[in-house]
Order: C-alpha cells, then sequence, then structure tokens
C-alpha cells in the first residue's frame, strides 16, 4: 500500500493513510491526527491560535519527514503542484514506481511487520 497526500491528511484519514507500506507527501502538504483548528479550539479555546497550534503540531511534510512518520517527501514543481497537473503528475509516478519497486523485494509477512515497526518506532527528535 502506497499513499501519497497531495494536500492536507488530517483526522481520521490521517490515520487511516498512515497504515500503508510507503507514506509519501508533496512538499507543501502536511498530516496530523487533528487540523490546527481542531487543535486550537480544543486546547485554546479559541481559533485565534490556529498559527500556534499548527507550529506545535510539527505537521509539515519536512517534520513529518524528520520525525520519520512519512518514508519520503515529493519536490512540487515550481508555481504549483495544482497548476502543473502534467508536470507534477510525472514526479508523482516517478516515486510511486520506485516504492513500488522497493515493496515487491519483501513477503506479506515481512511487510506487515516493516509497517508495524514503523510506527512503534516514530521519533520526537
Amino acid at each position: 500500500i502506497i499513499s501519497i497526500v497531495i494536500g492536507e491528511g488530517a483526522s481520521g484519514g490521517a490515520l487511516a493513510i498512515g497504515l500503508s507500506d510507503k507514506l509519501l507527501c508533496l512538499e507543501n502538504t502536511w498530516v496530523s491526527v487533528i487540523s490546527p483548528e481542531g487543535c486550537a479550539s480544543i486546547l485554546w479555546r479559541n481559533s485565534d491560535y490556529v498559527q500556534k497550534a499548527a507550529e506545535a503540531l510539527k505537521l509539515t511534510a519536512d517534520d513529518c519527514l524528520r520525525f520519520k512518520i512519512i518514508d519520503s517527501k515529493i519536490p512540487e514543481i515550481a508555481g504549483g503542484a495544482h497548476r502543473f497537473v502534467d508536470k507534477q503528475s510525472n514526479i508523482v509516478k516517478k516515486y510511486i514506481l520506485k516504492n513500488i519497486n522497493e515493496i515487491k523485494k519483501y513477503p506479506i509477512k515481512e511487510l506487515l511487520f516493516k509497517r508495524n515497526e514503523k510506527f512503534l518506532n516514530i521519533t520526537s527528535n
């Protein structure tokens, strides 16, 4: 299973995509089990703290890569992936093929073990 976040991956959706063998994100996306808005409303009971919540959550693709939540960050076309869909799709395709080839090296039992180990070993550095 290869999951790719192309926008926002939040809440239950973030949990679902986390079950993949490889989790990839476009470089300007974010992933979190709660949105910054939801976090601000719970912690501060005020939406004025959305930016503070976003910073605390460490939800950017760079943060998620550093904490080993995602496996790879996919570069985006300058000017926006949404504006140059064909070019961006070609970049994403390369990452999909690369990851399929990596995954195919392992038997299913080992993939399941690796999937479990990945989330048991998420760092907070």
